[in-house]
């Protein structure tokens, strides 16, 4: 089958490493409740939040690293260099959630509070112990904050076959994505979770996201460059961000939420996460469409040092979210113990990303010292 896909150009992109990062960040100060350090994040000022862009970048690197290796060197390997990635993912998923659950039971014990073992989601572990760990290791039982991991896990395990249409039929597979979104969404398709209820991220519906990542990696940006640049495209997408605003501050305030009329509001409100409403895809879709526009890849402020810490964290993305995963928990503990004044819900958000960007800079020198040293050039004679 012809290959009509457009690989993407050899080298770093530091516009990955740049938005990975932010969402590293934005992810760890939204998962600690009552901080008002999180008011800066996407997901107050718009219906797209650090979520999607986490699953959009997760598929566009997946496609930027593995479609070359695919088409060079045949299916099976690419698929089996997937496969060596969903299994670091899914280790580093296990170690997390061993973590996770023995902090919060060790906590609960050490100051008597059995709320957070039911605030967490982990009383499972108190009545049912063993049932509870291995659904665990079918990633069916989660604690609160652990869901996108085990997303990212089922969306590359599933990707292999994905990749290898998309390179053949990019546009074909990007439909088929975007209709098992919506059949999905229709007939209420999702992942059962353990002891009840489903995924919070239904994978049936954040795969569209995943794959259009994928398909922006492999030329379908490219491709489309004349719409992305034209004046009317320009114009939609400011006044769907100015009205995804409007919305989003209806439903974070009362009062300014009921200036509108019902049917207006409680369309939008409740943001549809779970299921990723079209309303949702969209903002994404227009906020993609503006920064392929406005910020290229070979963008010179990409190099400018204020950037450095934020790229260094989306360099190193898998280690830096899961220790802002557990970060989260231990800053969403310090706040329950203190007064959660504001200095220390900063203090808690600040201490929390410093540490993030230390353990990033710190695997960056590992990494480098792994490497063999190039001997010096020999003197001229």
């Amino acid at each position: 089958m012809k290959i009509n896909a457009t690989l993407p150009e050899k080298g770093r992109d530091l516009r990955l490493d740049l938005f990975r990062g932010i969402a590293n960040w934005a992810i760890f100060l939204d998962h600690i409740p009552d901080n008002v350090v999180n008011w800066i994040t996407t997901r107050n000022y718009g219906f797209s939040d650090a979520a999607d862009l986490f699953v959009f970048i997760s598929g566009y690197t997946a496609s930027f690293v593995y479609a070359r290796m695919m088409l060079e060197r045949g299916f099976i390997v690419g698929a089996t260099r997937l496969t060596k990635r969903v299994w670091q993912l899914y280790v580093a998923h296990i170690i997390l959630f061993v973590i996770y659950i023995a902090s919060i039971s060790y906590l609960a014990l050490r100051f008597g509070d059995s709320e957070i073992i039911n605030e967490f989601n982990v009383a499972g572990l108190v009545d049912q112990a063993t049932e509870t760990l291995r659904q665990g290791l079918l990633l069916k039982f989660k604690p609160v904050n652990l869901d996108v991991l085990p997303l990212y896990i089922v969306l590359m395990g599933f990707f292999p076959p994905v990749l290898w249409m998309m390179l053949r039929k990019p546009d074909l597979t990007m439909i088929s994505s975007i209709v098992l979104w919506l059949v999905a969404r229709h007939f209420g398709w999702n992942f059962r979770s353990y002891p009840a209820g489903t995924w919070y991220f239904n994978p049936y519906c954040w795969q569209v996201l995943f794959v259009f990542g994928s398909w922006c990696a492999l030329g379908g940006a490219r491709k489309n460059r004349r719409f992305i640049d034209s004046p009317i495209t320009l114009y939609f997408c400011v006044a769907y961000l100015l009205f995804a605003l409007v919305m989003t501050m209806a439903g974070r305030f009362t009062d300014f939420g009921a200036m509108f009329p019902d049917w207006l509001y409680s369309a939008f409100n409740p943001n549809d996460k779970t299921n990723l409403a079209p309303y949702r895809f969209l903002h994404f879709a227009v906020i993609v469409i503006l920064v392929i526009r406005f910020v290229p890849k070979d963008w010179s402020g990409l190099e400018w040092k204020i950037f450095d810490p934020v790229i260094v964290c989306g360099q190193q993305s898998l280690a830096v979210f899961c220790v802002g995963v557990f970060l989260s928990f231990v800053g969403h503990f310090e706040l329950m113990m203190s007064s959660g004044s504001f200095f220390a819900q900063l203090f808690v958000s600040v201490t929390g990303i410093a540490i993030m960007t230390v353990v990033a800079y710190y695997i960056s020198w590992s990494k480098r010292q792994d490497k063999p040293i190039k001997p010096p050039l020999p003197k001229p004679a």
